[in-house]
């Protein structure tokens, strides 16, 4: 019998493969990162074609360090960077253009030209989002626009489309030779182009974005057989049975699967995730509406979710373009030297402001500084961003829902810094609990693959699954909280209305 699941996890800055057993453990990963291709201010890309070969490469890894074949393993879960957009030719495989990331901010003249006068809430009752550069239909158009021969291509029937998950997908089961084009309703609903209520696409919407219909990939559910991986010899005939976006994967994976469950992943950027069941909430805080999964046959659940743009890229972006630091870990060890943030705040507003603001005006803005204020300072001021923000998507949350939280889950590479745990903790005067696997991405696309085939039972059993690792609690100074909150929403203010038609 297999006694083990595979996730695939095609991250922003990441492909991964990881093993986990019967009880949710990891076994083994794989691990490779892409390349981070940013042309011009505003722009960013990945090159498919490398995340491709790197998920072939990190599935051998993770198999290799268990010494598994795909004999062990009863089946294959695929999460990802949800709104990332790869547009391809499906008779050879090669992609048109780069994919055009979530955080790419090109598109903002198609935003500004499909909302017109209706204002970018034009379909926000339909699909439950605004219009905005984040989601992948206006970057269908911009290839479409921007790359040679791709109109008459995709007129034609050649091409096609797909988020991270079909083009993983596609190339697994076979690629060119009879290849998958599916996507779940997760991923759908992050496009600007699936009904909420029918789970279809919309044809009226995407003939106002000038998309082809046979570009769009199948809408399936979050947990069924899709196909079976026929691309690499080392899953052959392995079914491929769950695909959730990454930010539903990880709430999935936290065991958050009920109205009122909710959890926050600190990524790339941070995705706050609360669970409205079977009722499709609308927002009126600054949330979006999305689906959180679906289960085969079953009804879809639905979930409001605060996008922070934003988070551990910042981290990044001090290691990678600013050079204070030399590893991620570093940030931590330089806000631990000093008490405070010595009145420096940092809003991150590298592609605009995500929720609650939806602000493509904003830029990124370091506010608060003297000559007192020096690395240590900036470091921490920007682990603190990561929590500011949080603090605004939670009160939205509550404000939503009309329940407040009374601890938040998370998950995520930064939740191993327990400097930004604990003013998280502090910021939002709820306890911050962290889990046994904190994996969860990968877990719930696991979790997903399972439970098609008959690998786990049901959703209690996997709820058994979950353990605490750690929790912290909050400090009880209400005063100088709302100090910083005021501060905070303060330096907000100043990103905004920063871009100009001359400005990117």
């Amino acid at each position: 019998m297999s006694e083990y699941i595979i996730a695939l996890d095609q991250g922003t800055t990441s492909s991964r493969a990881i093993v986990f057993d019967k009880k949710g453990s990891i076994v083994s990963v794989g691990q490779k990162e892409h390349e981070q291709i940013m042309p011009r201010a505003g722009w960013v890309e990945h090159d498919p074609i490398e995340i491709r070969d790197n998920m072939r490469e990190v599935i051998g890894i993770a198999l290799g360090r268990a010494n598994l074949t795909r004999h062990d393993i009863a089946a294959v879960g695929i999460t990802n960077q949800r709104e990332t957009a790869v547009v391809w030719d499906k008779n050879t495989g090669i992609p048109v253009y780069n994919a055009i990331v979530w955080q790419d901010t090109r598109t903002q003249p198609i935003v500004d030209r499909i909302a017109g006068d209706a204002g970018v809430d034009r379909y926000k009752d339909i699909v439950g989002l605004p219009l905005a550069t984040y989601f992948s239909g206006t970057k269908i158009v911009w290839i479409l626009e921007n790359v040679e021969g791709a109109r008459e291509k995709a007129e034609a029937g050649d091409l096609i489309f797909g988020t991270t998950d079909t083009w993983v997908l596609w190339n697994l089961t076979g690629g060119p030779d009879g290849g998958v084009h599916a996507t779940d309703v997760t991923n759908a609903s992050r496009t600007l182009f699936m009904d909420l209520k029918t789970l279809a696409w919309r044809d009226d919407i995407l003939a106002d974005f000038g998309v082809p219909r046979s570009m769009m990939p199948e809408i399936r559910s979050s947990s069924e057989v899709y196909g079976e991986a026929r691309d690499t010899s080392l899953l052959r005939e392995t079914p491929v049975a769950g695909i959730l976006g990454d930010q539903q994967a990880a709430t999935f994976g936290q065991a958050a699967f009920d109205a009122g469950e909710s959890k926050n992943t600190y990524g790339t950027g941070n995705f706050l995730i609360f669970q409205t069941g079977t009722e499709i909430v609308k927002s009126e805080n600054g949330l979006l509406t999305t689906v959180g999964y679906k289960l085969g046959d079953e009804p879809a659940h639905y979930a409001l979710e605060g996008s922070i743009a934003v988070t551990g890229s910042l981290i990044q972006w001090l290691r990678d373009q600013l050079g204070i630091i030399s590893s991620a870990p570093e940030v931590e060890e330089l806000a631990a030297k000093v008490e405070d943030n010595g009145g420096v705040y940092f809003v991150p507003a590298f592609s605009g402001l995500f929720a609650p603001y939806w602000r493509p005006d904003a830029r990124g803005a370091i506010v608060g500084l003297t000559r007192f204020a020096n690395r240590n300072h900036i470091a921490r001021a920007a682990l603190e961003a990561t929590a500011f923000q949080t603090r605004e998507v939670l009160d939205a949350v509550n404000a939503d829902s009309g329940v407040d939280l009374t601890e938040l889950k998370v998950d995520g590479g930064m939740i191993a810094n327990d400097t930004l745990m604990q003013f998280q903790a502090d910021i939002l005067g709820v306890p911050v609990v962290r889990p046994v696997v904190a994996e969860t991405t990968a877990l719930g696309a696991a979790y997903a693959a399972g439970l098609a085939v008959g690998f786990w039972n049901d959703l209690d059993e996997l709820r058994a699954n979950w353990q605490e690792d750690k929790r912290w609690t909050p400090n009880d100074d209400v005063a100088e909280r709302e100090r910083q909150l005021r501060l905070w929403k303060k330096a907000v203010t100043k990103s905004m209305d920063w871009v100009d038609a001359d400005v990117n």
